[in-house]
């Protein structure tokens, strides 16, 4: 019985302690230097995380620095979310940029410019939340971390952001930018013989066609004429940034049940000519806005040429997300859904005519491919059958291709003068639509059509 009350007793101790992280880490080693640098305990959790963050900007060497780093983040990742929000809204306004610093070094520069006055310059000037995120950097694992960070950032609504919140956000999109640079990152094959946490990842990650369990998962990654590529940081080994699942066929499909079948033909990748990009998919939320899309698609390319060399076409099964909603606009919200021949026309004319800012595509995916350098190949009725195919698009697939020796002109055309590269039969598509415009508006005047 004295047992029982014991372990009981230490149950109970422990809870307590994992209850309030804060005290547990003032009782440890840390402890100590923490009060040395003024930081005491608070009921607020989001006060004592920016009692931290001032401790580490105060720093005067960084043989203390990976020590406050990851007590900072054990704390922060024990808080509640409503504290570590309140934490990320005040950081940035709490350190500001030390004007009187700067004054000094622009005055210095003024007088001398010379190496090392522009090197003060730029100490002087640097954001004390740019100092405090490379601070953090240096806990173990600080960089997955960091992304957690900032998940939680985007996560505030845009009703309550602050210019301060803005500042932090942009501290580090700039920080992530650079350490997350294509040639610091690691191109690897996933296959079926992978990590299971990395297959894990995978299927939780897919964000364009839902992957239904291990076996779909299998289909997709272990037949000779699959692929799935990824790039990885050193600091995430198992954890994938982006990945992109590739098939091999013969022709462009035209269709997404065509390539992801449970029941569907093999082929030996040396009779396939087409490398289709049918899926890909961001991991990580807190690196949004971060670039690695193009890169991907460009090194993945440069393998499978290398591998299969016979192979001809590069190109996308791609979604059209934007389609449905900008129809609804065109035709009202309670006109019909057109048949699938005038669906193919008018999704033409959304992809190659709808703008939105900067004269950009005003869709997002065909934002990414076309900014890549792509072209818009082929557009597809009846080609996503699943409900969110059906709700974000009616159904309608695009592709679009990657030549090579196309790309740089496709991208000046289009960042330029705003001009979508298509081909024949796309445009073809879109000339029917107004073919049938001229139509309905001859009718309306009680003019004869416009002849077909």
């Amino acid at each position: 019985m004295n047992t029982f009350r014991t372990r009981n007793e230490i149950e109970n101790h422990a809870a307590a302690r994992r209850r309030n992280p804060l005290e547990l880490l003032m009782n440890s080693g840390l402890g100590k230097l923490l009060r040395g640098l003024g930081v005491a305990p608070r009921q607020n959790g989001g006060e004592s995380l920016l009692d931290i963050a001032s401790a580490l900007l105060s720093l005067r060497g960084r043989a203390s620095g990976p020590a406050l780093a990851s007590a900072f983040f054990d704390l922060y990742e024990a808080t509640d979310l409503k504290a570590r929000q309140d934490f990320l809204a005040k950081v940035h306004d709490l350190h500001p940029a030390d004007a009187k610093a700067i004054d000094a070094a622009i005055a210095k520069w003024s007088e001398l410019r010379d190496e090392a006055s522009a090197r003060a310059l730029h100490e002087a000037s640097e954001s004390p939340s740019g100092k405090l995120i490379n601070l953090l950097n240096l806990a173990p694992q600080g960089t997955p971390r960091l992304i957690g960070l900032r998940e939680d950032l985007l996560a505030i609504s845009k009703s309550s952001r602050s210019s301060g919140l803005d500042a932090l956000d942009r501290e580090l999109e700039s920080a992530f930018t650079t350490w997350f640079n294509a040639g610091f990152l690691e191109l690897r094959r996933i296959a079926w013989d992978a990590p299971a946490s990395l297959l894990e990842h995978i299927i939780r990650y897919e964000a364009v066609h839902e992957i239904a369990g291990w076996d779909d998962l299998r289909r997709r990654v272990e037949p000779v004429d699959r692929r799935c590529y990824g790039f990885f940081h050193p600091q995430m080994r198992d954890d994938p940034l982006i990945f992109v699942e590739v098939a091999l066929t013969q022709q462009l499909p035209g269709a997404i049940h065509q390539i992801i079948a449970e029941e569907r033909e093999t082929i030996n990748p040396q009779e396939a000519s087409c490398a289709i990009f049918y899926s890909i998919s961001n991991c990580q939320v807190g690196l949004k806005g971060i670039p690695f899309g193009n890169h991907l698609i460009k090194r993945v390319v440069g393998l499978l040429r290398q591998e299969l060399p016979h192979l001809k076409t590069f190109a996308t099964l791609s979604p059209v997300p934007g389609f449905a909603k900008w129809l609804t606009r065109e035709l009202g919200p309670d006109a019909r859904v057109p048949g699938a021949s005038e669906l193919r026309s008018l999704a033409a004319r959304y992809l190659v005519q709808a703008k939105g800012k900067g004269n950009q595509p005003l869709d997002s995916v065909a934002r990414f491919h076309l900014g890549n350098g792509a072209r818009l190949e082929a557009v597809h009725a009846n080609a996503d059958l699943s409900p969110n195919g059906q709700k974000q698009a009616h159904g309608v697939m695009v592709n679009y291709l990657y030549d090579p020796s196309e790309i740089e002109a496709n991208y000046f055309a289009l960042t330029e003068l705003g001009t979508v590269a298509h081909s024949k039969a796309v445009q073809a598509l879109i000339e029917e639509t107004e073919i049938k415009g001229g139509r309905k508006a001859g009718k309306a005047k009680g003019k004869d059509p416009v002849p077909a």
